[in-house]
């Protein structure tokens, strides 16, 4: 597998909005926001169900990585992405930097890996908690 995700429930644009907030909560800023529903709409006249990419980075690892792996930026910004699933739930998942960088094969790379990974791993746990908190209200 080389996402890690998370099933939520909840409004599609509070779920983008909570994992935003969490993302910047770990250091990570979204330098792209792609909304894919619209933009196939835009562009084919098709419709698909709701469906974004962010593109999240936090500076300080990529800074790291770079320095490590100078061709890492190929496979920068990490995407995070928020979607509607054919259950009703909207999903939430992040590519698993793990697989990412063992593309590159440098080990110089793993450390900064599980630190990404470790931190999208929090990031899922408090869009879900987050989530269900909202819920309860």
């Amino acid at each position: 597998m080389y996402t890690i995700q998370k099933s939520v429930s909840g409004d599609f644009n509070q779920v983008v909005e909570t994992t935003i907030d969490a993302l910047k909560d770990e250091g990570f800023g979204v330098l792209c926001d792609i909304d894919v529903q619209a933009t196939l709409e835009e562009k084919l006249g098709e419709e698909f169900r709701q469906y974004r990419i962010l593109g999240a980075c936090n500076p300080a690892l990529a800074h790291e990585g770079l320095n490590e792996e100078i061709e890492l930026g190929a496979l920068l910004p990490c995407n995070v992405i928020v979607y509607e699933t054919d259950g009703g739930e909207v999903m939430v998942s992040a590519v698993d930097p793990q697989q990412l960088v063992g593309i590159a094969d440098n080990e110089a790379l793993d450390s900064i890996a599980n630190e990404v990974h470790d931190r999208f791993e929090r990031v899922l746990s408090t869009v879900g908690r987050e989530l269900e908190s909202a819920s309860e209200v």
